[in-house]
């Protein structure tokens, strides 16, 4: 069992930071295992105060869902599928679990191989920005957002891909 270390929490938040600072957008981040909890958070200087309980609880919410299913790749894919399917089912799990559910872009799973070893939130800009920032920050730092072996079914990619396209997200495909 693989275990996402320390030194690529660090790794990451430096690239994100690196993207931010470039960007102009002070950020949050939080890394945590597979399981949810966390292993490293910061802040950035001028970032909003509450951003770094968002970042964490963006990237708790990953590992949640994920660990259910393939077919939440990521917190866009999450805020979509709730929000057709049952919007009160996701404030009652932000409920029910402290405010630790809260789904956004810039959050996705990390992998090593097959297995899922956690995940990352990214809070200050918009969505679109944090999502920026965590891509540029994954490919700097060679953290996958996917596994290896793709095993998720046809059908499920299809939907996930349909997901992305009602909410004006063309550029993520499976």
């Amino acid at each position: 069992m693989s275990k996402l270390k320390i030194t690529q929490c660090r790794a990451f938040i430096q690239a994100v930071t690196q993207k931010a600072l470039e960007m102009q957008v002070p950020v949050a981040i939080a890394l945590v295992n597979a399981e949810g909890h966390l292993l490293a958070l910061e802040r950035m200087d001028d970032a909003g105060f509450i951003t770094p309980d968002i970042a964490q609880s963006k990237a708790f919410t990953v590992a949640a869902f994920r660990s259910m299913s393939p077919r939440f790749p990521d917190g866009l894919t999450i805020q979509q599928w709730f929000k057709e399917r049952n919007p009160q089912m996701l404030i009652n799990a932000s409920i029910f679990t402290g405010g630790k559910v809260v789904v956004s872009g810039g959050c996705a799973p990390i992998f090593d191989g097959d297995e899922m070893i956690g995940a990352y939130g990214i809070s200050g800009g918009t969505s679109d920005q944090d999502e920026e920032m965590a891509i540029y920050a994954r490919q700097k730092v060679g953290l996958a957002h996917r596994p290896a072996h793709d095993s998720t079914p046809a059908e499920v990619k299809k939907h996930i891909e349909d997901l992305y396209a009602k909410a004006g997200i063309n550029a993520n495909k499976l």
